[in-house]
């Protein structure tokens, strides 16, 4: 499971014009789901997300994780997993059907207690960054 996390001072999810969801000072978490992704690698992903010390604190520096007043907007983007080793044209077959995507993907929004896209939509997403703050996290299966 992958997941681009953005530091933002406002984000919002618009679908067919119809404001879907906003958050006022909090995160942005774009995240996509490949083949073999399971609970286990949800749960570490949302624990290594909350824990993020990528906030100011009392010196200045990104020493806080989210505070109690700040909120996470969760949008899904397979598109994460899109493949251009072979030429220009992205390949999407390193992201999970949706039918497997799906279910972990609202597990994360859960576990994040996160305001949400709409899974499977055409989404407009509009954020204003706080700095610029953008990390990649991949939470990968546990080795046999």
């Amino acid at each position: 499971m992958k997941a681009i996390v953005q530091r933002v001072d406002r984000a919002s999810v618009t679908v067919d014009g119809a404001l879907v969801s906003e958050i006022g000072p909090g995160l942005l978490v774009l995240a996509g789901v490949t083949h073999g992704d399971s609970q286990a690698q949800v749960e570490k992903l949302a624990r290594r997300i909350l824990a993020l010390r990528i906030f100011p604190g009392e010196a200045g520096d990104m020493d806080s994780s989210l505070g109690p007043d700040m909120e996470v907007l969760c949008v899904s983007q397979f598109t994460l997993y899109g493949n251009t080793n072979k030429g220009n044209r992205p390949s999407w077959g390193d992201a999970a059907p949706g039918e497997v995507a799906q279910p972990l993907w609202e597990s994360l929004c859960d576990a994040l207690e996160a305001k949400r896209g709409v899974f499977g939509a055409m989404m407009e997403v509009e954020l204003v960054n706080n700095g610029p703050v953008t990390l990649t996290l991949e939470e990968l299966p546990e080795a046999s």
